[in-house]
């Protein structure tokens, strides 16, 4: 995976509530080849508390937990998407679900991509995969 065109790193936040996730996320973008810069959120009230007062610096790449406590990620997805100053943003949700109903309804929220939580291994694999779809 090639950097961005200023061989900047590419800046991830991840919105997830589970210590431990965020962990393994980190740990797994530690991995990969490429620079990365990494920041996370614990939910999705302090996401879009984030994104707003950093306007001038949001992340090439978020991913975003669906099941988190005070605002979830299906409803800050639709608060992302129906901004004029963050519909933009590459958003990729990133869960445990298995239901294909509801990664359906998040694609047509505007979902860029859906990331199992799964296997570390998979979970570098799918990072560097998703990292594709940011514009280099």
């Amino acid at each position: 995976m090639a950097q961005n065109q200023h061989n900047t790193p590419i800046n991830i936040l991840l919105a997830d509530d589970d210590a431990d996730e965020r962990y393994i996320f980190g740990e797994a973008v530690k991995a990969l080849p490429i620079a990365i810069s990494f920041k996370t959120v614990v939910d999705g009230t302090t996401l879009m508390d984030y994104l707003n007062h950093h306007l001038e610096s949001l992340p090439d790449v978020l991913f975003l937990d669906i099941n988190m406590p005070r605002k979830n990620g299906k409803e800050c997805l639709i608060e992302i998407k129906s901004s004029q100053t963050l519909k933009h943003l590459t958003v990729i949700m990133y869960s445990v679900t298995k239901n294909e109903k509801e990664i359906d309804t998040l694609y047509l929220h505007g979902a860029n991509s859906f990331l199992k939580k799964d296997n570390y291994t998979s979970l570098i694999k799918g990072i560097n995969q998703a990292l594709s779809l940011v514009a280099c």
